[in-house]
């Protein structure tokens, strides 16, 4: 009736939505967020009272944006004093004059709506501002790239590691405790680390070969003299920006353990700003072509640096770096693709939401209503069962095919609860992917779980892929998750397609080492009994082609190989490109494989143009090595290496003499040994 009586004095004016008890109000706040103007709302309802709402409000940073009227004739001196601790803007008793409850609300909206236009004005102000910062400091460091003959993109890369490093390092250790405005000026800053390097003659600066000694230390001078330019600098030299860009330009090739330069600084004698960038600019270094290298893989360059083949650094640095590991190709990409001044827009207003001091703002809402249907769109398109799962109150919200296929509710309460769930999915595999969700990290939030389905027309298997959602708190909390389910049998073909597109080489459009390992170790768990091979090759003499003919000829003789090597399997086999010029073939053979591999080792001893295509490869099989993945590989490996020793241009099936051949040449200090002059 209350409800009725106020739909009734404002519905000409307002869309009203209603709901019954509290649970539903959440539901409604979930469902539309800022969008909606106001809440009216009670203390006594069922399944969650009125304080019950304005503490989830409170939780999920609702009620900064949301105001809230309450109605009650609960009007106690406490129960409205408890009210406006929870951030209510007003509060009416019952029973209530409809002409004061009317000037109210409205009196309330106009209010909010002039602030957010205000909000929206000072956004705007803030964007235009930190775009041209941005804008000038990208110019900057791009000349200093145009100069050193470096990738355009390295600047980009190591600001976006440095700010995945920082927000990672907040998390993890209670030493550092960065407020995002702290992160947003070291990252800012971190542009500027090689500025320096406009003085190095071009002569050294590109230099296609190893550096003489005295080259080296001409080299060396830049990270004294960027700072020197900044110190120099006749104005803003109390500038936080400043002084972070002067750290990380002198001492960004300082070492952990005294080993670096100019001023040989030791463990936390190093700014942590520039401990960061260094970090960041090696393992760009690593993964980028420069005028001297080809770029290493990912997880060859991680395997490097956490050997301390690129000196030593702060382990808990190298900590978050071993935590972000599998996510930062994609965070990089992605990065990469956005522009600067948006995503240092996006941390202050952030921090500025964090200290109460800048609502969001009416454009940022209409950028986020945007996302919400551009996901509605592509949920309808692809026909997934698609969730999202939140944890307080615990609810499950299917997008409309999912429910239409499981014949569920859209929104189901307490699903843990619910008969139909529960008879769809049993509860030990409820509990394992419930398990797994709450065992991640917000570094590594992904989950993929197979499991059968109990669907109307019979069981099926499915796999389940989701991640995680993590408060921004300190120390995050789990609050849900979101996630699809795919049927394996009827959706294996666009599976594929899309795991193609996720996971294949950009050059040659074969499988990358990532995707292929889970591919085969998937395959070794499905068909244990069968017999299969692992063979792993490279091209010959394959550097030497590149510094003759040039990187694009080179890029084309490994197109070339990919589609010799898949012109000469079967649909089930499994090819990769595992980086460099390394290829790796996955095979399930019944008799003799002897002839499989000699047909295909002699298909791809083939000519490019003018020139001669000679591969070397190693075999492993799993009657000899077992079915364990990375037991294969370190067998197939050790097959190609004993071919390097025996002039290449062969193939050789692993046997138990050469268990032992790779560490019985390791060098003294550990290292991994060069496999030929075609290994970098």
């Amino acid at each position: 009736m209350n409800r009725a009586i106020l739909a009734d004095m404002l519905g000409d004016e307002y869309e009203i939505i209603e709901a019954e008890n509290g649970l539903q109000a959440v539901e409604v706040l979930q469902a539309h967020g800022s969008g909606l103007a106001l809440v009216l709302l009670d203390i006594v309802m069922p399944e969650m009272d009125g304080f019950g709402v304005l503490a989830e409000m409170n939780r999920n940073h609702w009620i900064e944006n949301v105001p809230v009227i309450m109605i009650s004739s609960e009007s106690g001196t406490s129960h409205v004093e408890r009210a406006y601790e929870l951030g209510v803007t007003d509060f009416i008793g019952r029973p209530f004059d409809a002409l004061i409850v009317h000037h109210r609300v409205v009196n309330t909206i106009l209010l909010y709506a002039k602030q957010k236009k205000l909000v929206g004005i000072v956004a705007e102000q803030i964007y235009e501002k930190e775009q041209q910062s941005s804008l000038m400091i990208d110019i900057l460091s791009h000349i200093v790239e145009f100069r050193n003959g470096e990738s355009g993109l390295h600047v980009r890369h190591v600001h976006t590691l440095t700010e995945l490093l920082l927000k990672q390092l907040t998390q993890c250790s209670s030493r550092y405790r960065f407020t995002r405005s702290e992160i947003a000026i070291i990252t800012t800053a971190s542009a500027l680390h090689d500025i320096g390097k406009i003085a190095i003659p071009e002569e050294v600066l590109n230099k296609p070969g190893k550096l003489t000694s005295q080259e080296f230390e001409v080299m060396k001078t830049h990270s004294v003299i960027g700072a020197q330019m900044l110190r120099d600098l006749p104005i803003h030299q109390g500038e936080p920006l400043v002084k972070v860009a002067y750290e990380i330009c002198r001492w960004h090739h300082e070492r952990y353990d005294g080993q670096g330069y100019p001023d040989g600084l030791m463990g936390e004698e190093i700014p942590i700003s520039a401990q960061v960038v260094a970090l960041a600019d090696v393992y760009d270094a690593l993964t980028s072509d420069r005028v001297y290298k080809r770029a290493i893989p990912h997880e060859e360059a991680i395997r490097m640096i956490l050997d301390g083949q690129c000196g030593t650094f702060n382990p808990l640095l190298l900590r978050c770096l071993t935590d972000l590991a599998d996510t930062l190709p994609r965070e990089l990409k992605r990065g990469a693709s956005a522009p600067s001044s948006q995503r240092e827009l996006q941390n202050i207003t952030e921090e500025m939401l964090q200290q109460g001091e800048l609502p969001v703002s009416r454009r940022t809402l209409q950028l986020l209503e945007n996302e919400r249907m551009k996901l509605d769109f592509y949920a309808a398109l692809t026909q997934e069962i698609q969730f999202e799962y939140t944890l307080s109150p615990s609810s499950l919200t299917l997008s409309p095919f999912g429910a239409n296929k499981l014949g569920f509710p859209e929104i189901i309460q307490h699903p843990h609860q619910d008969p139909g769930v529960l008879a769809l999915i049993s509860s030990e595999d409820l509990r394992a992917l419930s398990t797994a969700l709450q065992s991640t990290s917000p570094g590594r939030p992904e989950v993929i779980h197979d499991c059968k389905l109990n669907l109307p027309e019979g069981q099926r298997w499915y796999r389940i892929i989701s991640r995680a959602i993590w408060s921004p708190d300190d120390p995050p909390r789990y609050t849900g998750a979101i996630g699809k389910a795919i049927d394996i049998h009827d959706s294996r073909t666009r599976l594929n397609d899309l795991e193609q597109l996720a996971f294949s080489d950009p050059l040659t459009g074969l499988l990358n080492h990532a995707s292929a390992k889970e591919r085969i170790k998937a395959r070794l768990e499905e068909r244990p009994d069968s017999t299969y091979a692992l063979a792993i090759f490279d091209l010959d003499h394959f550097k030497q082609c590149n510094d003759q003919r040039g990187h694009q000829f080179g890029d084309q003789v490994l197109i070339y190989t990919a589609q010799q090597l898949q012109n000469s399997i079967r649909s089930g086999d499994i090819v990769a490109r595992i980086g460099g010029d390394e290829f790796l073939l996955f095979l399930e053979y019944k008799a003799s494989l002897e002839p499989i591999i000699h047909r295909i080792f002699n298909s791809l001893q083939s000519s490019f143009k003018d020139s001669v295509i000679s591969i070397s490869m190693g075999v492993a099989q799993t009657n000899i090595v077992g079915t364990n993945y990375d037991a294969l590989f370190r067998a197939a490996d050790q097959a190609l290496y004993s071919v390097k020793r025996g002039g290449r241009g062969q193939y050789h099936f692993y046997d138990d003499s050469m268990q032992e051949i790779l560490s019985a040449i390791s060098p003294i200090d550990g290292s991994t040994p060069n496999k030929g002059e075609d290994k970098t």
